[in-house]
């Protein structure tokens, strides 16, 4: 590692201390006003966020509406940075108990199958927050993530996760190191709610449009057996609440591009489930629907999609 990397880092840290500073009552007030700054600002994220409001919620919701959850999806960004600064701050006990957890049950039962398991989540609320709650839970939990382009800022998330217990897997080439922690027992933290490019994933319905969606959760899932339990983290005031959900059923038909599609579905369809109960949550800002297929393909046409490219 570089060593402006590492001074970089220490500089991000000290920011974010002292934004952290503030206390939690009075980040509500104060990231209402960055949010709106940032919405009015920021042309080309604000465009994507309504944009994609506009497709998920079509004949749902007026686009006043619209207009304020991509409003609050700005200010819930703005919040994070808040509260990954105020975390900074806190021993895992401490964080604790600012953390709610309900369904953990769930989970249990999963684990007691002796197979490790897979934790399907999304970038909802403050998901840097699920290492903690790990933490809460005394779990060993393993994290996949894609390395972050900017060497100073992904140094910084991988030892902000670190701290709480998390034990980080990088996308690439990580099998080896997720079949491992699954034949520990252990589990293994996976975030499906982002674009992918067509060769890396299948297209499913999110919001009644196909969304091209990373296939890896549903290739572990059949290699390994192990259940997958779906999580997430969300804001309640000035706390927070984890909420494990029933586990998703393994879908085998003997057919395995078969297989992997319709897993993945399911995992989206939970997924979707969960932005519509927290709309305000979720990230808007993301490309979700970047990817379109590279040619008419059947596939598509089962998901009642009517906006083809």
């Amino acid at each position: 590692m570089k060593m402006v990397d590492q001074i970089g880092c220490a500089l991000v840290t000290v920011a974010l201390r002292l934004m952290g500073s503030i206390p939690l009552t009075s980040v509500d007030s104060v990231t209402r006003w960055i949010g709106r700054i940032w919405f009015a600002i920021d042309k080309r994220h604000r465009e994507i966020a309504l944009k994609n409001l506009i497709q998920a919620f079509a004949g749902e919701k007026s686009l006043d509406s619209v207009r304020l959850l991509a409003m609050e999806s700005f200010r819930n960004l703005s919040r994070i940075i808040f509260e990954i600064g105020w975390s900074l701050g806190q021993t895992s006990e401490s964080l604790g108990r600012f953390i709610s957890i309900r369904g953990f049950s769930h989970f249990r039962n999963a684990m007691d199958r002796n197979k490790g398991v897979l934790l399907l989540t999304l970038h909802l609320g403050n998901w840097e927050l699920l290492a903690g709650a790990a933490a809460k839970l005394d779990l060993p939990v393993h994290v996949l993530y894609r390395p972050l382009d900017v060497k100073t800022l992904d140094l910084f998330f991988n030892r902000y996760r670190s701290r709480f217990g998390a034990r980080l897997i990088p996308s690439t080439r990580s099998m080896r190191k997720i079949l491992r922690a699954l034949k520990q027992k252990e589990s293994v933290l996976v975030l499906l709610d982002q674009n992918m490019d067509w060769y890396e994933g299948v297209f499913v319905d999110f919001f009644g449009k196909s969304a091209c969606t990373n296939q890896g959760l549903a290739l572990m899932a059949l290699a390994t057996e192990a259940p997958v339990i779906p999580v997430f983290l969300v804001r309640d005031g000035q706390r927070f609440i984890t909420e494990f959900l029933e586990e998703i059923p393994l879908v085998r038909t003997g057919d395995r591009r078969k297989d992997l599609e319709e897993n993945t579905r399911r995992y989206t369809q939970t997924l979707e489930a969960i932005v519509r109960r927290f709309p305000d949550q979720w990230l808007w800002v993301h490309q979700r629907w970047k990817t379109r297929p590279c040619t008419p393909w059947p596939r598509e046409m089962r998901f009642g999609d009517k906006n083809h490219s």
